[in-house]
């Protein structure tokens, strides 16, 4: 089938599935982007400039689009031979934590809510969001005055479902003899934003240094010309342990980084799938995670005491015991790994496309 694939906000993880999707599909996908910047406008915006573009729609046999995309304006304006549109849940405005300076924008919020109604079939990147989408939608209904539209929750329900996203792996196993035992490296692998919560991942780290506890770090993900002040105290603090600083271009390079850490981290108050924590365990790392978020779904239930914790002294303690005793994990290493091939885009692509074909 001929699919467009629509992507208002190309960069970041909306970049890294477009391109994985579009590789890895069994049908001929045509990707039309906008740039990853100005995401408020985005969402204003983003249907008129495709629809000015793209003068005949019935070209395709279905639209694939995200939640940066307002699908109410997009249907109106786009004409009457427009094809079935499965829209894709990365985030939602309803949920996403708000830094502590920010307000709610319910506007655009309520463009998520509308877009899912408006689309043929809904698809999260899972359970959790899913399951976090619905609820917020409710209580926003909620603080309506009158004429709440209750039934649109029952209608998003019918058609929305839940299909993990892909990751971009290299073919077969992943050795892990290229770690350094004496001085395990830590992976910070996220972006350097609020919703990361990095407050409370160097605050363990400055009571590990304090412990004399050895390690070394690799802080990587993406980041911005405004970002949260404790990184610029944690590159103080931690100059003797800090191997490299910022976004990776190459990546090849950042798949190295990956393939020499102990463990990876993460303390993150928004999560509604965590491809960066999947690339890293993958290649090898010990997962610490917290225990909520899309995290106990992805990884195996039998694991969860090993690998999750619960609060920052929690966290300390069992990343202590990973950096004193990291050769008695190789086991937990090599488990994870395979467990994680799961989520390749050559196997996860095949629910995409059956979706589309059905719609």
């Amino acid at each position: 089938m001929k699919i467009l694939f629509l992507e208002p906000f190309f960069g970041g993880s909306h970049q890294d599935f477009a391109l994985g999707f579009k590789a890895c599909s069994s049908h001929d996908i045509t990707l039309e982007t906008l740039p990853a910047r100005f995401w408020k406008w985005r969402m204003r915006g983003a249907a008129l400039h495709f629809v000015n573009k793209i003068r005949d729609f019935s070209f395709y046999d279905a639209i694939l689009t995200t939640d940066m995309m307002d699908l109410t304006d997009f249907k109106a304006l786009a004409g009457k031979n427009l094809p079935p549109v499965l829209l894709y849940f990365h985030e939602n405005q309803l949920s996403y934590p708000l830094a502590f300076d920010e307000k709610r924008d319910f506007h655009l919020g309520f463009t998520n809510m509308v877009s899912a109604f408006a689309a043929n079939r809904v698809v999260f990147n899972s359970k959790f969001h899913l399951d976090e989408f619905m609820g917020a939608a409710r209580a926003l209904i909620r603080l309506m005055p009158d004429a709440r539209p209750g039934f649109m929750m029952e209608e998003i329900r019918k058609k929305a479902s839940v299909i993990y996203p892909g990751c971009r792996f290299e073919p077969g196993s992943v050795t892990l003899e290229e770690r350094d035992g004496a001085v395990p490296l830590i992976i910070w692998n996220h972006r350097w934003e609020h919703d990361k919560n990095p407050e409370s991942f160097f605050n363990a780290l400055f009571r590990l240094k304090e412990m004399n506890i050895p390690f070394s770090l690799a802080l990587l993900g993406e980041n911005f010309e405004a970002f949260p002040d404790i990184f610029n105290r944690a590159r103080v603090v931690l100059k003797d342990e800090i191997r490299v600083s910022g976004y990776v271009e190459s990546r090849e390079d950042y798949l190295s980084w990956l393939k020499k850490g102990a463990v990876v981290v993460s303390t993150a108050l928004q999560e509604n799938f965590g491809i960066s924590v999947v690339e890293a365990v993958r290649h090898g790392c010990v997962p610490l995670l917290p225990q909520r978020l899309s995290y106990p779904e992805i990884m195996p239930e039998d694991l969860h005491p090993r690998i999750f914790y619960r609060t920052e002294t929690d966290l300390v303690e069992k990343l202590k015991h990973i950096l004193l005793n990291v050769r008695e994990y190789k086991p937990l290493q090599e488990r994870l790994s395979g467990e994680m091939a799961r989520f390749s885009w050559e196997i996860i692509v095949k629910q995409y496309d059956k979706v589309l074909k059905r719609l």
